[in-house]
């Protein structure tokens, strides 16, 4: 995807929530299969469900149950849609979403689901063509809310708390060098990793993921 894409106002941050939803709507990532999380599928307004992480996975074909085939050495079962025999390789795209919590002092907390096998492919290189655009990482201005130490026991620690385009501050700690010349800024730029759902890909997640400068 190219680094013009837009993060929508939707995007929910590590640390703090934001507001968007999980909409399931059907997608070319979506199989025959039914797709189920272990997370509580619970809408309410303290509760957000967010796409997390993507990843290959490499595997063997076991047995043919109809028209379906089971992957080792999991036994996940999967349409075979591309006429796989037993013992044949196969890679596959797994998915794992999370369920984040906030109480009424404001803290998080976050469940993961299990990996869920999506899709099978006859290579890798095709696997990983559709989670080059499912998850990717794009250089992006932020505000900077400002920087601050903290003292304890004779060392001392800096941080810097940025906002993210979605309005949702996030606290980072940095080096000394760092916090130096933060302390002068008012924007900054970082790296942004961008998990997009599957099924409604303006669903999105995304994680802080280092200073660009």
């Amino acid at each position: 995807m190219k680094n013009s894409f837009k993060i929508i106002s939707g995007i929910v941050l590590v640390l703090v929530l934001g507001s968007c939803g999980y909409d399931h709507q059907s997608s070319v990532f979506t199989t025959s299969s039914s797709v189920t999380s272990t997370i509580p599928d619970d809408q309410s307004a303290n509760h957000t469900r967010v796409p997390w992480d993507y990843r290959i996975v490499q595997g063997t074909v076991g047995d043919l149950v109809g028209s379906d085939m089971t992957l080792l050495p999991d036994n996940v079962l999967l349409p075979n849609d591309n006429n796989y025999a037993t013992g044949d390789a196969v890679w596959t795209l797994q998915f794992m979403d999370a369920q984040i919590a906030t109480d009424a002092r404001n803290r998080s907390q976050i469940n993961l689901s299990s990996w869920i096998t999506l899709k099978s492919y006859k290579d890798e290189q095709s696997a990983e063509k559709d989670i080059a655009e499912l998850k990717e990482t794009i250089v992006t201005e932020v505000d900077l809310v400002g920087v601050y130490k903290t003292e304890k026991a004779g060392e001392t620690r800096q941080f810097a708390v940025i906002t993210m385009p979605s309005g949702n501050a996030v606290k980072q700690p940095v080096s000394a060098e760092k916090y130096e010349a933060l302390k002068k800024q008012t924007k900054a730029k970082v790296n942004v990793e961008q998990v997009h759902d599957f099924e409604n890909y303006d669903t999105v997640y995304a994680k802080f993921r280092g200073w660009a400068q």
